[in-house]
């Protein structure tokens, strides 16, 4: 080994100050940081089928997710390279005031926000505008 490198497994084991056995020093005295914000298996399941939806249609291509400290984020794109067309947001910070879910347009409008999740949805849920009337 040459000197002044230091093999990786030297690395693992016991935490740092620990190795020396002196008191661990300021960032690892802070707490953990809070829980990030993230969708349940229910929401996952009815943001994913509208999703499937959509794609068989021909309408959506791609998505991503992002589970960040204030709100979860599910973003919806017709292109993979594009900017997203529709966020759909989960912001538990505002489930008393406005809903805690939201649905976003590229340019920042709101479409609609409310606290239950299919009925958010349901801006997006649309068959195209069109209905059959009965008459």
């Amino acid at each position: 080994m040459i000197t002044g490198e230091i093999e990786p497994s030297v690395l693992r084991g016991p935490h740092r100050g620990e190795r020396d056995g002196g008191p661990r020093r300021g960032s690892e005295l802070r707490p953990a940081s809070a829980s990030k914000v993230t969708f349940s298996r229910r929401e996952l399941d009815r943001i994913l089928g509208l999703y499937g939806r959509k794609v068989a249609a021909g309408e959506w291509r791609d998505y991503a997710i992002d589970f960040l400290n204030d709100r979860a984020v599910f973003s919806v794109f017709r292109h993979s390279c594009e900017v997203p067309i529709y966020r759909i947001e989960k912001n538990p910070r505002l489930e008393r005031r406005q809903g805690a879910y939201s649905v976003i347009t590229a340019t920042g409008l709101i479409l609609r926000r409310g606290c239950e999740l299919e009925r958010v949805l349901g801006a997006l849920d649309h068959a195209g505008g069109l209905r059959v009337v009965a008459g």
